[in-house]
């Protein structure tokens, strides 16, 4: 007889797409981040800065919204 494997707990799930949420936030965000900092004139340090800001921003926001979408399947 074979077992099977435990079924991750909820809050595993909810981490998993939080974080799943904050890898997709970050790539979009860095490319409309991007975008819109040298539609903007920014150069240099100050663009660098820029996208790095957005990109967690976006990652977040998106983070967020994807765990609570989860923790709502659970």
């Amino acid at each position: 007889m074979m077992q099977r494997a435990p079924q991750p707990s909820c809050f595993d799930r909810v981490k998993v797409g939080f974080m799943i949420g904050f890898a997709v936030g970050m790539s979009s965000a860095a490319l409309f981040g991007t975008y819109s900092a040298l539609k903007y004139g920014l150069r240099g340090r100050e663009l660098v800065s820029s996208i790095g800001k957005i990109m967690l921003q976006g990652g977040g926001t998106f983070g967020v919204f994807m765990s609570v979408g989860t923790a709502i399947r659970c």
